[in-house]
């Protein structure tokens, strides 16, 4: 048994709670971990302040959840750590001013993402998560059952430009994040409706980099894409946080996505991120998702 006593408290009805009372820099015990992950699986993300973690310790953190990956399928990583992707403005780059699933454009796409501030400015800069899981059930039931029998492509082929174009970020640095993002293309089929591998819940697979739903001419296709995303991302289903420095935020990337709010200009922001193998996804069917183009060997450690 643990002999850490911890709250976890709502942020909100339907996603999100503040862990208090752990500190997740030290060693964790078995019973602690389990805790946290039961609070991750209902909560979707949860929050820790004031947390003294380094580089090192962010791994550790997330090797206790499973084998992390590296960084990132295409930037490279720090010298310091590959395991580890920076996140830092300026210089301008591209900001993740979209609603995503870390990394879905791969055949194994992250179990879960865990993210600490270091630098954040005096105002602007959150980050916004949204319910996957709600996206999905609030549909009347006639569009579930649609849902459940499609597919979408997903790709890195992603244009940074127009996603920043009311970020104010350099062009030239657009141009140079945008080709190391899609040095190595990825193409990945997933179904729309993935089941929850731990709690067997339904929940969309979808963000920006699903490109298109197979099948269907592609103003269909966008329609369709539309109207998931309007579900997932209504104000009901998501949760803000303020960043300070030191805060850990720790996600389900198979029942969220994510938004980092570009509304901080020029001011300086960094963060570090690490992600969590994950395995590949399965549909209502037990389809699995297939790779179009691209290994992720590289990226993902087995799970």
């Amino acid at each position: 048994m643990s002999n850490i006593d911890f709250d976890v408290r709502p942020v909100t009805g339907r996603i999100g709670a503040e862990i208090t009372g752990v500190d997740i820099a030290g060693g964790l015990d078995d019973d602690t971990v389990g805790r946290i992950r039961t609070a991750l699986l209902e909560h979707r993300v949860v929050f820790f302040r004031d947390q003294a973690l380094d580089s090192d310790g962010l791994v550790a953190f997330g090797e206790r959840f499973g084998p992390v990956t590296n960084g990132h399928p295409t930037i490279p990583g720090p010298e310091y750590n590959p395991l580890v992707q920076e996140i830092q403005y300026p210089p301008g780059g591209a900001r993740a001013n979209n609603w995503h699933s870390d990394v879905s454009f791969v055949e194994h796409p992250p179990l879960g993402s865990v993210l600490r501030a270091i630098v954040v400015p005096p105002y602007g800069g959150d980050t916004v998560w949204a319910n996957t899981v709600a996206g999905y059930a609030d549909l009347t039931p006639e569009f579930r059952a649609l849902a459940d029998l499609l597919w979408a492509v997903h790709s890195n082929d992603f244009d940074y430009q127009v996603a920043n174009a009311i970020a104010g970020v350099d062009r030239d640095s657009l141009e140079e994040f945008q080709s190391k993002f899609a040095s190595t293309v990825f193409k990945t089929r997933h179904p729309v409706v993935q089941v929850h591998p731990e709690t067997g819940e339904r929940a969309f697979l979808l963000g920006a980099f699903a490109k298109a739903i197979e099948g269907l001419p592609s103003a269909d296709s966008q329609r369709l894409l539309a109207i998931f995303q309007e579900s997932i991302t209504k104000p009901e289903n998501t949760v803000r946080w303020r960043w300070s420095p030191g805060d850990v935020a720790f996600w389900d990337n198979r029942t969220t996505q994510h938004y980092g709010v570009a509304d901080f200009g020029d001011l300086p922001r960094r963060h570090e991120r690490i992600t969590i193998s994950g395995g590949v996804p399965v549909s209502v069917e037990g389809r699995p998702s297939e790779s179009l183009v691209g290994s992720d060997a590289s990226f993902t450690r087995a799970a």
